[in-house]
């Protein structure tokens, strides 16, 4: 049995705001003086990052270990599953694949499963005195009971308190509450300690009826009315942010396709956020803009994301943009796209043993069974040298031949290529862009003039700060204080 404290944190909904609220609670926590750790049972989503062991795990705890300022460790998120179709994902446990499973096989490798998310746990809760536990999905979700960890299977297995938290801004946030509610078995709702509201907006006075109502019909209280947060932005868990509001000054156009099976986009958000560049996702069938800069991002399915941006019509774009000096940034999966070939011969992506690519670079890649999990640390090759840090999560092996190396990592060995005509760098490091110095020397080598650095890791920090002081203003963290037998 679990030794620590825990809280758990359910959503009627995807995307309620579990992720956010786990993170504010473990800043929050954490800012008091109090050793926590996050900790998702099973997780989908395709943004990942690596840990220090060199396991993968999903964004969103990197995040909220960031905001409990606790080190990544693969057993935070024991069941990664990484879509790679619409019925198939790679299964990522405790840090490491075991192959691809197709959704009617991974439901009776489930008890597996189980086992290394209770292991994991255990593991935690013995490190840590107080774990903030992420639900996914929704607990209502009564077609996935059977076998279930990802929810109120866990909850009543370890004998976890659930805190359930709605969105009110998708509008019918009382029926959310309610029909959850009625969805549980007695002991499932029993567990439940109470709602927190999340994206209010308005006067809280045109509330209060509602919240009494609730608290009458329920007898549970209402833990906290969130506000809507506007600017505010996190490593998402796996939802694309399509769009952030800038100023005019943002001038330096950069465009990226939003391919269907788009992995780690959080790379993305020094570009996003930063407020001098005017960032664009191009979607299915929209017309592709001007740009200064191209991304190309990474890829869970190499072969049908390679179709889909032939349908769309990007290889004639590029081609046309590259005769009149544009630049290119690929990443991963990109960088593999943008070869002229990739060899799958043990299907691990897909069928296609062989795959044209877009054949702007002259090399090939060959996926391999062992998935290459590793952090980074080197320096830019460019005009002017600049540190850059990231992580691999890749199977593919590319041969680079005589190209010159993009960066430089350990032990002077090279990574990524520049093309000859220097219009396209490729790298297989995700988080390329997030220390400031690299991101401002590829801004530089992109054709962006201006010298205004933007710290994406400073912005991450002030995001979780304000989160928590968002939650200390409007949450009954006695409440909290009590779940968790807290007393300071």
């Amino acid at each position: 049995m679990h030794t620590s404290q825990a809280l758990m944190v359910q959503g009627c909904t995807s995307d309620a705001g579990k992720s956010i609220l786990v993170a504010g609670l473990c800043r929050l926590l954490q800012r008091r003086g109090l050793s926590v750790a996050p900790f998702k049972p099973q997780n989908m989503a395709l943004n990942s990052a690596v840990t220090e062991d060199g396991g993968e795990i999903g964004r969103a705890q990197a995040l909220q270990a960031q905001a409990a300022k606790a080190p990544l460790s693969v057993h935070m998120n024991p069941v990664l599953l990484k879509p790679s179709s619409d019925t198939g994902a790679q299964v990522i446990i405790q840090g490491h694949s075991i192959g691809n499973l197709e959704a009617s096989n991974y439901h009776h490798y489930k008890p597996r499963a189980a086992q290394a998310v209770f292991d994991s746990f255990q593991i935690l809760s013995d490190q840590y005195p107080i774990v903030i536990v992420e639900g996914a999905g929704s607990p209502a979700e009564i077609n996935l009971r059977e076998g279930d960890i990802a929810n109120m299977g866990f909850a009543e297995e370890v004998d976890c308190p659930v805190i359930l938290i709605a969105d009110i801004d998708k509008g019918g946030v009382f029926a959310h509450l309610i029909g959850t509610l009625e969805c549980l078995s007695k002991s499932e709702r029993d567990r439940i300690q109470g709602f927190v509201i999340n994206k209010f907006r308005g006067d809280i006075a045109l509330l209060e009826d509602g919240l009494d109502w609730l608290e009458a019909k329920t007898h549970k209280p209402v833990i906290g009315v969130l506000p809507y947060l506007h600017g505010f932005h996190i490593d998402s868990e796996d939802a694309v942010q399509l769009h952030v509001n800038k100023s005019s000054a943002a001038t330096f156009k950069v465009i990226c396709p939003l391919l269907p099976h788009i992995s780690n986009h959080t790379d993305l958000d020094p570009l996003m956020l930063h407020p001098n560049i005017q960032f664009k996702f191009i979607k299915h069938d929209q017309p592709i803009p001007p740009a200064d800069l191209i991304i190309m991002p990474g890829s869970k399915n190499i072969a049908f994301d390679l179709d889909w941006l032939k349908q769309q019509g990007w290889p004639t774009h590029i081609d046309k943009y590259l005769r009149y000096n544009g630049k290119i940034i690929g990443i991963c999966g990109g960088l593999q796209m943008l070869g002229k070939t990739i060899f799958d011969p043990l299907a691990i992506e897909s069928n296609q043993a062989k795959l044209k690519g877009l054949g702007l670079m002259p090399y090939t890649t060959t996926l391999q069974k062992k998935k290459q999990l590793v952090n980074q640390t080197g320096h830019i090759n460019l005009e002017s040298s600049a540190p850059v840090k990231g992580y691999e999560i890749h199977q593919g092996a590319t041969d680079f031949g005589n190209l010159k190396p993009a960066i430089t990592i350990q032990n002077q060995q090279p990574e990524g290529a520049v093309s000859d005509d220097n219009q396209i760098l490729v790298s297989y490091l995700h988080g390329l862009f997030d220390e400031p110095q690299a991101l401002q020397a590829l801004l530089h080598w992109a054709g962006y003039t201006q010298q205004e650095p933007f710290d994406i890791n400073q912005h991450r920090e002030q995001q979780i700060d304000r989160l928590a002081n968002v939650l200390e203003t409007h949450l009954k963290t006695e409440i909290i204080d009590d779940i968790l037998e807290i007393t300071l």
